[in-house]
């Protein structure tokens, strides 16, 4: 039964986060390409926007990062408290309203497969244009927008439509509910609130991911699951 509050990540968090540890889509696809997107972070300040259990945040502060992050679940912030130590700078907020931080504080934010539970992305990236500062980069990760229409070939791929899949996450059952938006939606949201795309990624698969998961990957030298932007603000 999906919950009655959409992507109520509450109730599936040590599961998911646990599924995530090793999966391919997040551990050899999604968090390797943030990373290398990424590149040399030492002494940057970075904001991880939705940060989950703190895989990524773990990730970047390994690298010399200062990192702040912050998750719409309070339980998936007491799981990245357990991993990261009581000093993290963790905060449950909400992307989609006004964020907890004071403009221009962030060299970087992170937001990786957030931005497409929402329907609206001008507050959002608005509030993230704000706590960015000038020439800083948001590093994002959201579904690729041909999936919606792999999946639903009769539908229509200009409309920002929401949509659900069911996913088991370390044997327990959750639905996630999308919205799906073409890639023009998309980039003139980034425009509209004052970013310039400097890279789109359909990055490969991480080294390791063959060898570990072979059935999945067998004959492809890449797959689409998400696309990956980074974007700075101007």
């Amino acid at each position: 039964m999906a919950s009655t509050v959409e992507n109520d990540y509450d109730t599936f968090a040590e599961a998911y986060a646990a599924e995530n540890e090793s999966s391919l889509v997040n551990a050899y696809y999604t968090r390797p390409a943030i990373l290398d997107l990424a590149g040399e972070v030492s002494g940057s300040r970075i904001l991880d926007a939705g940060c989950g259990a703190g895989p990524l945040f773990e990730a970047l502060r390994d690298r010399g990062a200062l990192m702040t992050g912050f998750d719409a679940s309070t339980k998936m912030v007491e799981l990245a408290r357990k991993r990261l130590g009581p000093d993290a700078d963790l905060r449950v907020a909400d992307v989609a309203e006004p964020l907890p931080y004071p403009d221009g504080a962030f060299d970087d934010v992170i937001a990786a497969l957030v931005l497409h539970y929402l329907e609206d992305w001008s507050a959002p990236l608005a509030e993230i244009r704000r706590v960015l500062k000038p020439g800083g980069r948001l590093i994002m990760a959201v579904n690729h927008p041909i999936i919606f229409k792999l999946l639903y070939p009769e539908a229509d791929y200009f409309a920002t439509v929401k949509w659900a899949d069911e996913y088991i996450f370390s044997g327990q059952k959750a639905v996630l509910t999308y919205w799906h938006r073409p890639l023009h939606a998309m980039t003139d949201a980034f425009t509209a609130a004052g970013f310039r795309a400097a890279v789109v990624s359909e990055p490969p698969p991480a080294p390791g991911a063959r060898e570990r998961f072979p059935d999945e990957l067998a004959g492809k030298t890449a797959f689409l699951s998400f696309l990956f932007f980074v974007l700075e603000a101007v």
